[in-house]
């Protein structure tokens, strides 16, 4: 597994750097210092992972994450940032990137999570799903007719969801992989990838991730 990292602080690049170094299996090959340099060093590199801060001189997290997943689809990209703000959280998911996790987490956990995303999986630290199951029970109190800003139709479409689709959105949205999945279901992982493919059709939306943050916005 090929790692990018990207953090304006020298610090903790070198520290990620000396920490995922040591597991069997990773490689950092490279270190950025914004978006923009992130971008650069995945077409030259083509890392399988970038594991990159929010808030950095320059382009940030954000734009750099969009650009990089526009170009390099099936890279993945997870954020790792001091920063639990709701509509920063929205933002940086949105742009499709496969996890969102706060930098005081054990180093443990953010290994976990960089080989669970580049599984497949989706990971929201349970924080950041609170944060934003409180910002969507915001929204509905201020505006009812804006309190699920990710599709206009979505009640329609999660009623066409069969009871089993629900329930591995239900997962989605705990950041389980394909694999977890199936163990949970007792299903195959073909299965699962089939399911998956038809509610984010259904739903109308991008890819996994987005079906991630729905599940966490209709609190399925």
């Amino acid at each position: 597994m090929r790692i990018l990292i990207v953090d304006d602080q020298r610090l903790m690049r070198e520290g990620l750097a000396t920490i995922i170094g040591l597991e069997t299996g990773m490689e950092v090959i490279g270190t950025a210092t914004d978006g923009r340099d992130a971008y650069s060093q995945v077409v030259e590199k083509r890392p399988d992972v970038v594991l990159m801060d929010i808030r950095m001189p320059g382009m940030d997290g954000v734009e750099g994450a969009e650009l990089i997943l526009k170009h390099f689809p099936d890279t993945k990209v997870l954020i790792l940032t001091t920063f639990d703000d709701a509509e920063l959280i929205l933002r940086v998911l949105e742009t499709g990137v496969h996890g969102y996790l706060l930098k005081d987490l054990p180093a443990e956990a953010i290994v976990s999570a960089v080989q669970t995303v580049h599984n497949g999986g989706t990971v929201l630290q349970p924080e950041i799903t609170d944060v934003l199951l409180k910002e969507m029970k915001k929204m509905s109190a201020w505006n009812p007719d804006k309190a699920h800003p990710l599709s206009n139709d979505a009640p329609e479409g999660l009623t066409a969801l069969t009871d089993r689709e629900k329930e591995i959105l239900a997962l989605l949205g705990q950041g389980f992989n394909n694999k977890e999945i199936a163990e949970t279901l007792t299903i195959t992982e073909g299965t699962v990838k089939n399911h998956v493919s038809n509610l984010i059709a259904k739903l109308g939306l991008r890819d996994r991730t987005q079906a991630a943050l729905f599940s966490v916005r209709y609190s399925i």
